[in-house]
């Protein structure tokens, strides 16, 4: 979810506010919902290799929630949903280690949809079977790190 483009001047706190609800803390409290599922599922699977046939959490983040690639400011809530979202995958990839969960951010690419319009060069079955692949080759390094839809590390 996100406001439209806002500059510093724009900005609303329930923009801030209801943007970080949906990107941040949404995905952090289904995560504490599901950990014990989580938790059973890597138990049962402990003799495969850490990944998603074991058990694994995919968080959607966002190149704009890269410190490295903003070079054009502005989008504030969007912007900081994303990043706080990628402090918490990190946070959640070293709490969960031990249980054999993985998690990681993905950033879908410039998609398509609702959300990023009809001039974004990517189709959604595009941007989804690539991600899916990526998924599928899930390792242990993976954890704690930040991906594009293909699987090429993002910058933080």
């Amino acid at each position: 979810m996100s406001p439209k483009f806002t500059r510093l001047n724009l900005v609303k706190p329930e923009q801030l506010m209801e943007t970080y609800v949906t990107n941040t803390m949404v995905p952090i409290l289904l995560t504490k919902a599901l950990y014990p599922l989580l938790r059973k599922a890597a138990k049962i699977n402990a003799c495969k290799p850490n990944g998603i046939e074991k058990a694994a959490i995919i968080n959607m983040s966002s190149m704009l929630g890269s410190f490295d690639l903003n070079t054009t400011g502005g989008f504030y809530p969007y912007r900081c949903s994303k990043v706080a979202l990628n402090m918490a995958t990190k946070s959640m990839s070293v709490d969960l280690k031990d249980d054999g969960i993985i998690v990681t951010s993905i950033h879908p690419g410039w998609v398509k949809t609702d959300l990023g319009g009809q001039n974004a060069p990517m189709e959604i079955d595009d941007s989804t079977s690539s991600i899916v692949k990526f998924v599928s080759t899930l390792k242990q390094e993976h954890s704690g790190g930040f991906y594009q839809w293909d699987g090429q590390p993002m910058l933080w």
